[in-house]
């Protein structure tokens, strides 16, 4: 563990109030754009946000500084997010999202655009609208770096329906982002 984060976790132990302050302001900022990824709306990341910093000042006793602060953080972040995903897919009645009647009619998407076109807020654009499912396994695979049978093991799916997740969320992104673009240059 990391000098300042060892004496960071030390303040916030002992019941330091400015302590906790300093490491939900070192922190807040990327479990935000995590919990945003993952639930789709401010509204919800700023619920889940509180939820994760509540849930670290409960559990900061139980940091053994075998990781960096950032990365214990990080998955705990993860862990109420999937946690938060999970249950409102049981909440609206399914497990996994299924696409096969939504594919788009016409020509496939183009597979490739212009760098300088796809800004990043079209990315997250099209990353919130994607159905549940899709969301959480591509941000999982493609944005976290897991593998399909880590993804397909945090979420309770087979590694098949991982990997048709990830899939289907890259066509409805890339179509997305082609219709953005024809958009853009009309």
């Amino acid at each position: 563990m990391q000098a300042a984060d060892a004496e960071l976790v030390t303040r916030c132990r002992n019941g330091e109030p400015a302590a906790f302050e300093e490491l939900y302001r070192q922190h807040a900022g990327r479990l935000y754009n995590l919990a945003y990824r993952m639930a789709g709306t401010p509204a919800d990341a700023e619920d889940l946000l509180q939820e994760i910093f509540l849930l670290a000042h409960r559990k900061l006793d139980s940091f053994k500084g075998e990781s960096a602060l950032s990365t214990w953080l990080y998955r705990l972040a993860m862990n109420v997010c999937l946690d938060f995903v999970r249950s409102r897919q049981v909440r609206a009645g399914r497990l996994t999202d299924s696409l096969d009647d939504d594919r788009p009619g016409g020509p496939p998407a183009p597979q490739t655009l212009p760098p300088d076109s796809v800004a990043r807020l079209d990315l997250e654009r099209a990353i919130a609208q994607l159905p549940d499912g899709c969301r959480t396994a591509f941000l999982l695979h493609d944005v976290e770096g897991l593998e399909h049978h880590e993804v397909a093991a945090i979420l309770g799916v087979s590694t098949g329906t991982s990997k048709s997740q990830v899939h289907k969320a890259r066509v409805r992104i890339r179509l997305f982002l082609a219709r953005r673009h024809a958009a853009v240059a009309e």
